[in-house]
């Protein structure tokens, strides 16, 4: 292997800052903070805005468009039907 061309892969701590969940992993990211973990070692520190213990996706909080007061059904109902109305008037039926 040559010399000098491999990324630097060790041992990172990410942490997402929206709760403070922390996890150790391999990575080959840059961090410019350290932090010394509960187990004496000395870790570089990757800030995470969002990780799977704080997204709505994984945590089971996520809202789906449909659910949400039938605002979708309202809007399918009220604008649908024009263009659906549309078509047919423009196309004549064949005798």
């Amino acid at each position: 292997m040559k010399e000098g061309i491999h990324p630097n892969y060790r041992e990172i701590c990410f942490m997402d800052l929206s709760n403070g969940f922390k996890f150790v992993t391999r990575s080959c990211a840059n961090a410019k903070e350290m932090i010394k973990m509960e187990d004496g070692r000395e870790l570089p520190l990757y800030k995470l805005d969002t990780s799977s213990e704080s997204h709505p996706f994984y945590t089971g909080t996520q809202k789906s468009v449909d659910n949400m007061g039938g605002r979708v059904e309202r809007f399918r109902n009220r604008f649908g039907k024009t263009k659906a109305a549309a078509a047919e008037v423009a196309v004549p039926a064949a005798e």
